[in-house]
Order: C-alpha cells, then structure tokens, then sequence
C-alpha cells in the first residue's frame, strides 16, 4: 500500500472510531436515564412493602351488639379495601368460642367462611383462638387438654386456607415454670399442626407472654418451623394494677419498641394495634414509623393486621383510621 492509501485508510479508521464512540456514549446516556428514571418510579413509589389485612377483633363491638353478622367479615373487609382476613374464634358465640362445640357447628363456620372470602376475593390468613385453656398452665392434664382443644382449630384453619392459628401462653406467673410450661404446650401443638401446614403463632398477650425476650427464649427452644410470633404493636402490659379492671392502667410496662423487635425475628404474622389518634392521624401512644422501620428491617412483607381498639371513633372509623396510617408511616419508612 502506497503512502497516499495509507493515509486515507488511516483517516477512514479514525473516523469510524469516532462515530463509535459517539454512539456507545450516546447509548450510555440513555441506559443511564433509563436507569435513573427506574430508580426514581422505585423511590417514589406509594406501594408500602407490606399488604393491609384486618382482624376481626376491630369489630368485635359491632358483632356483640348485633349491628354486624360476624359471617359478613369478608364483605365488610373488602369494602374497606382490605385484602387479607384474620378471624377471631370467640366472635363465633356460642356455637364455637366453648369447649361444647360441634362437629357439624365447625364444618358450617368453615365452609360458610370459605364461600364469603371467595365471593369477595379475601385471602383467609389466620385464625386468633381464645377460651380454648391455657397452654402455659403448670398442671400438665390441664395443659395437655387445652392442646388438643386446639386441634379443632388447627384442622380448621388448614380447610380454611389459612397459614397459623393465634395462641396465647396463658398460665404460670412464675418465669420459670411458664417458660418449660409454654415449651412443652407449644411443642405438642406445633407437632400436630405440622403435618397441616398450619404455623402456630404466640401474641404478646398479657401476662408473661408480653415479655419479649421470655417469648423469644421459648422460641430458641422450641425451635420448630412452623412456631413463630404475632407481633402486637400495643400488648405489652405483663402486669396491670387491677386484673379484674382493664382500664385501671399497667403496673409494669414492657418496652414497645425493644418488645417487637425481639418478636421479629420470629414473626409469621404482625398486628397494627390502634386506640386513639392525634389531629393529624398519628396513634396517640405508638410511633407508627418507628415501628414499621423494625418491621421492615427484620425483612418481613407479608400482612399487618389492623386492629383497632379504641373508643373516641367508631369501629369503622378506627379502622380506616388505622389503614390510613399504616399507608402514611410506610412511605416515610427507609
């Protein structure tokens, strides 16, 4: 090749290189908005990292008084938004809240449960069982005996759909005995529920079972898969200054925040516990941020469950109220 021919060629290469160069920065540039632009719609997105459910327990006041079938939860959840459904077994009076119940009694709640929740398109997630004995109680007949009055409830929620039954650890008041106590009842249970695919899950309840870190001392020594926690936002009162009157007060308080954190790391299951709420919508007594910002950093996405409690609003007040809350604290959580 001449000299001449060397340097148009030399000249040609240079310019193809140029104009590759400009297009991959060019093509750059676009990735990089594109990227941007994608990070911008994740951080500004209003999904909060969890779906709403509600615990019939926010009505509880409204079914005692006959202004709501407890058979229309599904409806009434469904109109207020929500997409999850956690039933409470003594809003089921009488035919199932007491030992007496009936075979045929519990076939009907199950499947008059299952057509309401599927004509409404409602997911049943669990079922909060009281009244059943307690699980945590020294003598061990009596312990044994609240176990298998479970078993009702661990084949219901199964036919159910659900994932866990709610259990309280109810009995001893001396540590000791309520933690070997609470081993052995839960250890039974969550061995009977097992083969069901059902989760049996402990609320801080009142009691010793509102001490966070006894619960989660039983949890370690349990150690099976399908036994977890539920989470209460607002049930950390082990001991109260009169026990035959709630509204005397709480004579020993556990930490809130401390209390779920601890809980998390077990969590199968998380309820928003509401009572009152400020001129701008904020729970009077819980920090709603704090709170999700343990929930979300534990990695939890499932349900949080609405349960409202409170007296200044209607039920259904509270519960939107409460809705409305957990959506607002989520978009201010990192």
């Amino acid at each position: 090749m001449n000299r001449i021919n060397l340097v148009r060629a030399s000249s040609i290469f240079g310019i193809i290189v140029l104009i590759a160069v400009f297009v991959s920065c060019k093509e750059a540039k676009k990735t990089e908005e594109a990227t941007t632009e994608s990070s911008e719609e994740v951080m500004s997105s209003d999904e909060p990292f969890f779906e709403i459910s509600l615990a019939q327990w926010s009505m509880h006041r409204m079914i005692w008084e006959g202004e709501a079938d407890p058979y229309n939860f599904a409806k009434m959840a469904n109109e207020w938004g929500f997409t999850g459904l956690e039933y409470v077994s003594a809003l089921y009076n009488p035919e199932l809240a007491d030992a007496n119940y009936s075979e045929e009694a519990m076939a009907a709640f199950v499947k008059r449960s299952n057509e309401e929740a599927e004509k409404y398109g409602m997911k049943n997630l669990l079922i909060m069982i009281d009244g059943q004995g307690n699980l945590a109680v020294s003598d061990e007949k009596e312990r044994n005996e609240a176990v298998e009055r479970h078993h009702k409830w661990v084949d219901a929620a199964a036919a159910m759909g659900c994932h866990a039954i709610r259990v309280n650890l109810a009995g001893s008041d001396v540590p000791e005995e309520w933690t070997a106590n609470s081993i052995d009842g839960l250890t039974k249970l969550a061995t009977y529920a097992k083969d069901k695919n059902i989760n049996i899950i402990v609320e801080n309840h009142g009691g010793l079972s509102s001490n966070a870190a006894m619960v989660a001392e039983v949890m370690n020594k349990v150690n099976m898969s399908n036994c977890g926690t539920l989470p209460d936002f607002g049930n950390f009162c082990i001991k109260r200054k009169d026990p035959k009157d709630y509204g005397a007060g709480c004579a020993e308080m556990y930490d809130i925040y401390k209390g779920v954190e601890e809980l998390m790391v077990h969590a199968k299951a998380v309820s928003a516990k509401s009572h009152n709420f400020d001129a701008d919508g904020n729970e009077t007594e819980i920090d709603y941020v704090r709170m999700l910002q343990l929930v979300k950093d534990a990695g939890y996405s499932g349900h949080i469950g609405v349960e409202y409690e409170g007296s200044e609003l209607s039920e259904e007040e509270g519960i939107l109220a409460t809705k409305e809350l957990l959506l607002n604290a989520a978009k201010k959580v990192n």
